[in-house]
Parts: structure tokens; C-alpha cells; sequence
């Protein structure tokens, strides 16, 4: 077939060959045959022909060599994809003559219009310098040059080749430093993998640590209470020292939205990025993303538990909130339950220990013996690092002596041998029972671990250890090797001890082990017969046998195999296996003193003042024709000043390379906000003559060269410019995210539009504004906290009037129509809930229920109403909430009640943000004398708001979340709910959702919003034949939607 005229029929066969290899066949044979067909006209067999070059080439170098000539003219082709298929199949060949033609295609293919072929370029990088290392020079240079694209296909590839090229060379990344952080989020996702761990080795070399403001706020928040004035200042002063570079905020910032990235590479390296970069206050954003992927496959679950064992050991108090997702699964490998039970005990501590005990005590019965083995030690772990609970593991362990399951008695036999050590006076009771359990202990390392005890504490227990001797003397030659050893020591100990009852029977042992088998035996038996018998030719030892033997032992440290592997950075496979990986590049020390962060300044001539000119003319022409160019320059200057996204380097140097802009989303965007930032300017030019005659005195300045820094206001304004197109693209991303620096661009877009409607009206404050951005630019240096916005833009919320804060409500994070509502509540359900119980409460009763209402008191708050009663026989004083749990929880408390009289009652309102969780609100409901422990635990419909909506809008939402954001299930309806109203009654019982109106009778729909962030919550149920039913749950909460969907079945079927 390949040897036919027929295009069709050699592009047949070059599909089976493609699917041969595909298979893992090979294919090589047929090499000469395709080869031929590499100069063929057609497109689509072409490329295949390629993709069979590129697997063959390096095996097959003398044919590939024939067509070298092919491939060097098809690098020519206007086709990109032949292009770049061309230069993989050219560097594909191994062979050193051709390396001056491969470097030339390199370089070529670098300044190629299409960014896969540079992207390509890229790859080939690595190959030629794994051929000829001697050409990295020149390569280098390639890649500084690829480094200075702006193309996001480019980015990643480029990377990587730089990693494995010259990755020693930081110079090159300094002015590509804060282009590759702007475009981190739109890069794919291997490539941002390999920039987050590249950046990661940048930032620990060039800014200082942000863990030193930590350690000075903990060590003088106690000491400077008690010091002198004198030393408060001083420590304060220590204490401001710190202030985090821009850029070092700018990376932690981009990074951040990819915690909710799909893949899980790019979560675990930000994971570590912030591990190892952020300071130790910020660093728990990432628990909720790693635990996130332990739902994930078992691989990807040994990795990410790995890491978290790691972390967890330092920080406790991150995982914490989280303990539940690391309790052990029946349908966990034995390694994902070693590693859970790991980071079980490095969390133990006082407040949760009984409940991890719990845990413990189950797995000591699991079938898995190796599992259970390690439960053991973990007990044994708990009990020498919380010393309140030492005593009950030991009984605990104790019991276990008595298990049926050999390696369950062995594994506790050593970890109480290591446990005895730390007390070993207050025990010989279990020593002794140890010791009558001797003969039914069959595992070798249970059995010697007792005969060190005895031989250890033999003074303790004079009359048993002699009996456990003679009973050895027996049984010694039928002994393994290690339990050999522990008899000659124990015989050893106690004819040092007891050498009355125990000679000849330490000399009968001494006897068996100089001809045993075991050489380490015999000369074990020789030195201790040298050492504890005298004679005339033992030398000046003998005289400290007993020192020597019966020295007093430290207790052993029973730690982590995880202490010491913080020294690898998280992520890198040699974290994974605990050895230093070929490859590996170690991450340095923080500087002591950073260094100059002007070397990631970039200097671009500006180019406003080349274009600005004559679009001011344009826009002018409509409105007059007396003013001059100057005039124009300078209000595109200040056009420049409002738009958002003022500190990029995309939109700073958008003329240099229009070919590569044109394929960046990012550069679109900025440019039309710059062009409706123009319109706004221009109108304001047409009403207010004085700021005319004030912007003509300030035209003459010459062309200067401008130098883009990421100050404090400039980062927050190129914030705002990505985060818009962050949110009209994926509503999801953003409102999981929940970061602070979505709601400051908000805020902030916000405003500008107020300020644009009012420019006609107040010309005057126009310009002043103008005035007030340029003048916090200048000084913004000193402004170093990026998350907060300037003055203007941030209005208090008490002063807002009902109809300001209905406007604000629509500048949602969500891309939700404007025509959706907030609605009443369809249903109040009256069940209520113990809060407190009379009996624990002492008389205070408590109880609550959701009146479905929203919130006075924050529109983000869930509302709760809480009934209290008071059964006693007298007042109660002083009622009100206290300590949190955990303690960033947003609750809006009730006042305090001065007094409740007996069998009185008062209901009171209470305000919890859940976050969108249905994490229980843990807090302390106290009287006078006394606080007691409680918690609201919400269910997953009472933290909707209802929303109205038309058919229309409901089905264009619904198109916006499908995929992964989309649950459904069949069910059977129960009979009584097969008609309208009572599927309507039914679902709003159990969430807190709308109706929206349907054209069609066996469909119904309602939508919500989620309270904290405004999240859509659609649900559809659609009847069909035999009363079965679709439910449909539409939403970005991914982890809402399934237990809506749990808690709607339930309803409908079984009601």
C-alpha cells in the first residue's frame, strides 16, 4: 500500500502503522517504505509520516540521514504543523555531524511567526544539548530569547529547557521575572508546573526570608508585655524591619487561583511554592486543595500524603481541622495506610487523643498484619509524646499480649519494651506478667525483646529472671539467632547480679554458644566469658563488667521517618524516596540581605507617545479642532495612568512584536480597556475647559524612557485588568478561590464606573482624581500590602444607603445575569435543633433552627435563630457566646442577655458565614459561671438564598456548568410525589431554593445562590416514564452539588 500511486491508500496504511505503534508493535522494518514517502504532497499523510520519524529516527540514523535535505525544505513549508514536525524529526537524529544544521533550524525556528513552532524550537533545545553539550553557549542564547516571548504555548517549553540547559543562570529570568508570574495562569498546565518549580529556586535566591517576621512577632509578643519602654521600641522597630518585596508578593499572588487547578501537579507545586516562599501565616491556604486530592487516585494519594506528612510534623495546627480525611479506609493499599496513620500520630496531642486512640484500638483488629503492626508503634509514638496518656496505651498494649495474632503481641511486646525504658521503676508488674506470657510468645523479636527486660531490670525481679534462664537453657539450641544473643547477655547480667543461683547455668549457656553454629555467637560467647569469668589471663576489662553490662541506657526517641525529609523540596521526587535524585537542584538559603531588585526592572520606550497623537485626533474631530497634538499626548498619558493593567510588561510594550500579541488574550483585554478608558478621557476633555487649560500647561515633556516597577498600586492594577477576564471566563475558579485580590479589583472596577458616569456632571473632581491615582503612584513605594485598595475605592459599609448597596450587589464576582434575584423563601421549615441539652447545660437549654431569612447583619452570613430556656430554679446571668472554633470563623454573636428568669425564654439572632460548608460552627455559649462547648451544624440546603429567574436564563446558566460542575441520578418518586406541588414542597424542605417557572409539565426547576459567595445553584427534575426522575444538580461547588443531590433523593423517593 505504500508503494501505490494512490494518496488514499499510502494515508490507510500509514494509519495502521500509526496504530501498530500505538500498541507498542514494532514498526521498524517498514522504515525504508515510509521514508520515501516523507516528500509527498498531501498534508494529512505527510504528518503522519512524520509522527512515524520521530519514534524511528534515532534507531534508524543512517535513513534518516538520506532525507535530511526533505526535512530542511519542509522547514521552509507555510504549514506550521510541518514545520515544526519537521525540526522534531531533525532533532530526533542522534548523529553528531549534524549538529551545525540542527542549531541553524533552532535558531531559525525561534523567530518563527507561529508559536508552536518556537514552542517546538524549545524542545529541541534540550535534545541537541544532550547531543553536543559543547554548544550550550550558543543555546543559551536561544533561550534568551525564547524567554522574552509572550506567547503562553512558548512559556512552559522554554522553561524547561532553560532547566535543563543552564539553570544556574538567574540573570536570564530577572526581566522575564514578573511576565512569566502575569502569565502563569493561562500557560498549560505541565508548563506551569515547571515554571512554579523554577520560580520557587528564583525566589529563594533573591528576596529575603518572611519567615523572620513571624519569629520576631512570636518571641516579643510575650517578653515586651514585661520589659522596659525602651526595649518595646526597640522590638518594634525589629519588628516593621521586614517588608515583602513586591515581586516576592506578585508570585504568591498568581499562584494562589491555581490551588484550584484540576490537575494535580499543578496543586502540589504551588503547595510547595508556598510551603517554602510564603510566610508562615499564609501558608494554610493550602490545606483545604491537598486534602482536596486525596480523593483522588491511590498514586496520586501516596504522593500528596507524603508531603502532608512532611508538613504536618512542623505545623500541626494546618491539618488539624482536617483529621477526619486521614482516617484509615478498608479499601486502602497498605501504603496509603501506613502513610495515614503517620500523619494521624504527628497531629495527636492533647485535645484529640482519646478520639485518635479510638481510631487506633479499630486498627489493631484490621486483617492487614502489617498495618496493624504499624498501629502499635503509633501507639507507642502517642504515648512517649503526650505523657498524660503513657499509662493507658501501656495498659493498652498490655491487653494486647493477650491477641490471638502473634505479630499484633510481638509488635507490642517491643514498643512496651521501648516504653518501660522511659519509667522503667513504676512497672516491673508488666515486666512480670511479660514473663509468664514467655512460653505462648513464638516471634523471635517479641521473645528477645523480653529477654533484654529481664536481663535489663533483673534486680527488679529477683526471682523470676533466674526461672526465664533456666527455661532458655533448655530451649537455647533450638533458638533463632537473635534470641540467642539475649540469653548469653541475660546470663551474663545475672551472674554478674545473682551469681549464686545463675553460675552454673551461665556456664552451661556459655558452653552452647562457643560451639553454636553462629559465629557472631561464638565470639559473643568468647568476649562475655573473657569479660564476667575471672582468671589469670582476663586483663584489666573484667574489673568493669558491671559498668559495662549494666550501664544505664537512654530510653529510645521513637520519631517520624519523616522528621529529616524536609531537607529535599516538597514535591520533587527525591522527597519521595528520602535520596537525592540524579537532577536534583537543591533550594538555597534564604539571603541575608536581598539583592538589588532593580536588575527585574524593565526599560521600554514608551509607546503612548508615538500613537496617542493621532487617535486623539480621531476622537477629537467630533468635538472641536483647536486643540494641538500636546494636548492629546498627554491626556493618552493619562489614559495610560486609569487603565488597568499599567505595570504588565504585555500591554507596556504592546508595538514591538504585533505578530506574537495578536494570539495573546491577555494584550486583547488590556487594549480594549485602554480604548474605553480613551472614550471616558475624550468626554470628560469635551466638558470641563479647566482641565483643559490645566492639562495644556503640563504637555512639554520630552520622550522619556519609562521604567515599570511593581509598586503596590501598580500590581493591584494589573490585577484588576486579569481578574476581569478571570471572571467573565470561569465563575468557578474565582468565587472557590475566594482570594482578597478578586474583591480588590472589583471594588475597584466598581468605582472607576462611578467615576465615568459622573464626569460630566463634576469635571473638576474628574481631574482631581486623575491627580489623587498619579499621586499615589509616586508614592505607593511605601505601600507595600498589595491586597489593600487605594482610599478612594474602599467605602465603609455602615454608611451605605439601601440603593448604593443594591448596586454594589450587582458588581458580583460570579457571571451571573443581572436578571436573577434574590427572592423570599418558598418554605420555612419549623423543625428545630438541640443546641444545648438542659442536662449538660445546667439548666440552660438551648436550641436552633434557619429562618431561611437573609442576613441583617452581612449578606454573606447564614442567619440562625437560637432558643434559649432557662429550667433552673433561679436567674441566669450573663449569657453570651465566647471562644470560636476554629477561631477565623465570621459570626455575627447576640448581645448579651443580663438576665433570663426561671422558666423564662427568649429567642435571640445569631449570624455564621459557613463559607459554603457544612463544617460545624464550634463556639461557647456561657452564663455567668459557667461555658459550655457547642455547635451549629448547618445542613446543605440552608445555606442557599432563593433566586428568581426566567426558563431562558435558567437554561443559559445551566450551559455554563456542565462537565465536572454538573451531578445527577434516576430515582423511582415515591407515588405521592409525582405532580407539582408536592415535588415543589418536597425540595424546598430540604434546600432553600426558588421556583423558576417552566414551559413544560414533567420538568421543574428551581436556583439559589450560595450565601458566602453568590455561587448559582441549579436543580432540575425531570419525570419520566414509570415514576422514575432525573434530578439534576448545576453548580460550581463541587463538593455542595453531590450532597444536595443525597439529601433530594432521600426527599423524593422515600416521602
Amino acid at each position: 500500500m505504500l508503494e501505490s500511486n494512490k494518496d488514499s491508500l499510502k494515508l490507510d496504511a500509514m494509519k495502521r502503522i500509526i496504530a501498530l505503534i500505538a500498541k507498542g508493535k514494532n514498526a521498524s522494518e517498514l522504515f525504508p517504505a515510509v521514508v520515501k514517502n516523507v516528500a509527498s504532497k498531501n498534508i494529512e499523510l505527510k504528518k503522519l509520516v512524520y509522527v512515524y520519524l520521530v519514534r524511528y529516527a534515532e534507531e534508524q540514523q543512517d535513513l534518516a540521514l538520506l532525507s535530511i535535505s526533505t526535512f530542511q525544505r519542509a522547514l521552509k513549508d507555510p504549514n506550521q504543523l510541518i514545520r515544526a514536525s519537521a525540526l522534531r524529526v531533525l532533532s530526533s537524529i542522534r548523529v553528531p555531524i549534524i549538529v551545525p544544521i540542527m542549531m541553524l533550524a533552532i535558531k531559525e525556528a525561534a523567530s518563527d511567526m507561529s508559536p508552536y513552532v518556537r514552542k517546538t524550537s524549545a524542545h529541541a533545545i534540550q535534545k541537541l544539548y544532550s547531543l553536543d553539550p559543547d554548544q550550550k553557549e550558543h543555546l543559551i542564547e536561544v533561550i534568551d530569547k525564547l524567554l522574552k516571548d509572550k506567547s503562553t504555548l512558548v512559556a512552559g517549553s522554554v522553561v524547561m529547557a532553560f532547566e535543563e540547559v543552564c539553570p544556574d543562570r538567574i540573570d536570564l529570568i530577572h526581566k522575564n521575572y514578573r511576565k512569566l508570574c502575569n502569565l502563569l495562569v493561562d500557560v498549560e498546565e505541565w508548563g506551569q508546573v515547571v515554571i512554579i518549580t523554577m520560580l520557587t529556586r528564583y525566589a529563594r535566591t533573591q528576596f529575603t526570608s518572611p519567615w523572620k517576621e513571624d519569629g520576631l512577632f512570636e518571641e516579643n509578643s510575650e517578653t515586651a508585655f514585661y520589659e522596659s519602654d525602651e526595649k518595646k521600641t526597640k522590638n518594634g522597630d525589629e519588628k516593621k524591619s521586614y517588608m515583602m518585596d513586591p515581586d516576592h508578593r506578585l508570585l504568591l499572588r498568581n499562584t494562589k487561583p491555581l490551588l484550584q487547578s484540576r490537575n494535580t501537579a499543578v496543586v502540589v507545586s504551588v503547595a510547595q511554592l508556598y510551603w517554602h516562599l510564603a510566610p508562615k501565616h499564609e501558608v494554610g491556604v493550602i490545606t483545604k486543595s491537598l486534602v482536596r486530592l486525596l480523593r483522588s487516585h491511590r498514586e496520586v494519594q501516596y504522593v500528596v500524603l507524603q508531603n502532608i506528612a512532611t508538613m504536618s510534623i512542623q505545623r500541626k495546627g494546618m491539618f488539624e481541622p482536617y483529621m477526619k480525611s486521614f482516617y484509615v479506609r478498608s479499601t486502602d493499599a497498605t501504603h496509603i495506610k501506613s502513610l495515614k496513620l503517620e500523619i494521624l500520630t504527628s497531629l495527636a496531642n492533647e485535645a484529640n487523643i482519646s478520639t485518635i486512640l479510638r481510631e487506633f484500638q479499630t486498627y489493631v483488629k484490621s486483617q492487614d498484619k502489617q498495618f496493624a503492626a504499624g498501629t502499635i508503634q503509633a501507639i507507642g509514638r502517642c504515648a512517649t509524646n503526650i505523657s498524660e496518656v503513657t499509662d493507658t496505651c501501656l495498659q493498652g498494649l498490655v491487653l494486647l499480649l493477650s491477641n490471638r495474632d502473634e505479630t499484633v503481641v510481638a509488635e507490642s511486646v517491643v514498643v512496651i519494651k521501648k516504653l518501660l525504658q522511659t519509667q522503667p521503676t513504676q512497672h516491673s508488674d508488666i515486666i512480670k506478667h511479660m514473663a509468664k506470657l514467655f512460653d505462648n510468645i513464638a516471634v523471635p523479636m517479641a521473645r528477645a525483646s523480653i529477654l533484654w527486660l529481664m536481663g535489663e531490670y533483673c534486680e527488679r525481679v529477683p526471682q523470676i529472671a533466674p526461672d526465664v534462664l533456666r527455661k532458655m537453657a533448655k530451649s537455647f539450641t533450638s533458638e533463632e539467632d537473635i534470641v540467642k544473643l539475649q540469653t548469653v547477655n541475660l546470663a551474663a547480667k545475672l551472674y554478674l547480679t545473682n551469681s549464686k543461683q545463675t553460675k552454673l547455668l551461665t556456664q552451661y549457656i556459655l558452653n552452647l554458644g562457643k560451639y553454636d553454629q553462629n559465629y557472631d555467637i561464638r565470639d559473643r560467647t568468647r568476649f562475655i566469658r573473657q569479660l564476667i569469668v575471672p582468671n589469670e589471663k582476663s586483663g584489666a576489662l573484667g574489673k568493669y563488667a558491671r559498668r559495662i553490662l549494666l550501664a544505664p541506657k537512654p530510653a529510645p526517641v521513637l520519631e517520624s521517618t519523616y522528621k529529616d525529609r524536609d531537607r529535599y523540596q516538597l514535591g520533587t521526587l527525591s522527597h519521595t524516596i528520602n535520596t537525592k535524585a540524579s537532577g536534583y537542584l537543591e533550594l538555597s538559603d534564604w539571603p541575608a540581605v536581598a539583592p538589588d531588585q532593580s536588575v527585574r526592572n524593565v526599560e521600554v520606550i514608551e509607546p503612548v507617545k508615538e500613537w496617542a497623537p493621532s487617535l486623539g485626533k480621531t476622537g477629537k474631530s467630533k468635538l472641536s479642532k483647536s486643540s494641538d497634538d500636546k494636548f492629546y499626548s498627554d491626556s493618552g498619558e493619562e489614559k495610560e495612568k486609569g487603565s488597568g493593567s499599567s505595570s504588565s510588561d504585555d500591554s507596556s510594550s504592546s508595538s514591538e512584536e504585533s505578530s506574537s500579541e495578536a494570539e495573546s488574550d491577555e494584550e486583547k483585554s488590556s487594549s480594549q480597556s485602554s480604548e474605553e478608558s480613551d472614550k471616558s478621557s475624550s468626554q470628560s476633555e469635551k466638558s470641563s475647559s479647566e482641565s483643559d487649560s490645566e492639562q495644556k500647561k503640563t504637555t512639554k515633556k520630552p520622550p522619556q524612557k519609562k521604567t515599570v516597577k511593581p509598586t503596590a498600586k501598580d500590581s493591584d492594577s494589573d490585577e484588576n485588568g486579569n481578574v476581569a477576564k478571570e471572571t467573565s471566563s470561569s465563575s468557578a475558579e474565582e468565587t472557590s478561590s475566594g482570594s482578597e485580590s478578586g474583591s480588590d479589583a472589583d471594588s475597584h472596577s466598581g468605582t472607576e464606573r462611578k467615576k465615568k458616569t459622573k464626569s460630566k456632571a463634576k469635571p473638576k473632581m474628574e481631574v482631581k482624581s486623575t491627580k489623587e491615582v498619579s499621586l499615589l503612584k509616586e508614592v505607593s513605594l511605601l505601600d507595600l500590602d498589595d491586597f489593600t485598595p487605594t482610599p478612594v475605592t474602599r467605602p465603609k459599609m455602615s454608611v451605605l444607603s439601601p440603593s448604593l448597596l443594591g448596586d454594589l450587589e450587582g458588581l458580583s464576582l460570579s457571571n451571573i445575569s443581572s436578571t436573577i434575584q434574590v427572592s423570599g423563601p418558598a418554605f420555612v421549615p419549623e423543625k428545630s435543633h438541640d443546641l444545648l441539652h438542659r442536662m449538660t447545660g445546667k439548666g440552660l437549654s438551648a436550641q436552633y433552627q434557619f429562618p431561611r431569612q437573609p442576613c441583617l447583619y452581612q449578606p454573606t452570613m447564614v442567619s440562625v435563630q437560637i432558643s434559649l430556656t432557662n429550667t433552673t430554679d433561679h436567674p441566669l446571668e450573663q449569657i453570651h457566646i465566647g471562644d470560636r472554633d476554629p477561631t477565623g470563623l465570621d459570626m455575627h454573636c447576640f448581645n448579651a442577655i443580663e438576665c433570663l428568669l426561671p422558666e423564662a425564654s427568649v429567642t435571640v439572632s445569631l449570624g455564621v458565614d459557613f463559607n459554603d460548608s457544612t463544617q460545624a460552627a464550634n463556639f461557647q455559649l456561657c452564663t455567668k459561671e459557667d461555658q459550655f462547648s457547642v455547635s451549629i451544624q448547618p445542613a446543605v440546603g440552608e445555606l442557599f438564598l432563593p433566586a428568581t429567574m426566567t426558563e431562558q436564563d435558567f437554561r443559559k446558566e445551566q450551559g455554563k456548568l456542565l462537565g465536572m460542575n454538573e451531578s445527577s441520578a434516576t430515582i423511582t418518586m415515591a407515588a405521592e410525589n409525582t405532580t407539582r406541588q408536592p415535588i415543589s414542597r418536597q425540595v424546598a424542605t430540604v434546600a432553600n431554593l426558588g421556583v423558576v417557572p417552566s414551559g413544560q409539565d414533567n420538568i421543574h426547576r428551581f436556583a439559589g445562590k450560595t450565601a458566602s459567595s453568590g455561587a448559582l445553584v441549579l436543580v432540575t427534575v425531570e419525570l419520566r416514564e414509570l415514576s422514575a426522575a432525573l434530578i439534576t444538580i448545576n453548580t460550581e461547588k463541587s463538593v455542595m452539588g453531590p450532597m444536595l443531590l443525597r439529601d433530594l433523593k432521600r426527599a423524593l423517593a422515600w416521602a
